[in-house]
């Protein structure tokens, strides 16, 4: 991996033909940050759900060798939120701070213009500091903080910040910036 991180990475979705590889990425995650994901990415069903990309655009960033570096999910809401999209983020621990993870959320942003969602969020565990700038940079910004919201494996309460990023509003700075469509 180059200093500044991700140039020789490739972003595509993921795809069915990729689980195995998904599943040596997610044994790559350790067991205290799996405590934080959403979905069970151990379950067999719920894997096979998520590679079958029923719901949502979902992305991997591989590395040279075809390694899952990193996952991102643009999960679009329903109903009364059906303009508001749920940004999911992981990226392997030892590929941290190497602009992975800006990489896959600038593709979502812009797959969110794409599909004509008004707005973004994610939720982030408020003392993972790091991620919170990143997104922040991005132009996500704080909605809420649900004090004592997640529970860790060891029993620890953690806060939960709420980031939304106003898409529509800002579509035409983004396109500026050349996040105006897919790449």
């Amino acid at each position: 991996m180059t200093p500044n991180g991700s140039e020789a990475l490739r972003i595509r979705p993921l795809l069915p033909e990729d689980a195995a590889a998904f599943g040596e990425f997610v044994a790559g995650i350790p067991e205290g940050d799996r405590t934080f994901f959403k979905e069970d990415l151990l379950d067999p069903e719920e894997v096979d759900f998520l590679l079958a990309g029923r719901r949502g655009v979902r992305l991997a960033a591989l590395t040279p060798e075809g390694r899952i570096a990193g996952y991102g999910a643009l999960l679009p809401g329903v109903d009364w939120s059906s303009h508001v999209g749920d940004l999911r983020l992981v990226v392997l621990p030892e590929l941290r701070r190497h602009g992975i993870g800006r990489r896959l959320a600038q593709r979502l942003v812009a797959e969110a213009l794409r599909l004509g969602m008004g707005k973004l969020a994610v939720e982030v565990v408020a003392e993972q500091q790091s991620a919170v700038l990143m997104f922040q940079d991005l132009g996500f910004e704080a909605e809420a903080l649900l004090r004592d919201q997640v529970r860790d494996r060891a029993g620890r309460l953690h806060d939960l910040l709420l980031l939304a990023h106003p898409v529509a509003e800002r579509s035409e700075e983004l396109a500026t910036l050349g996040l105006g469509g897919a790449a």
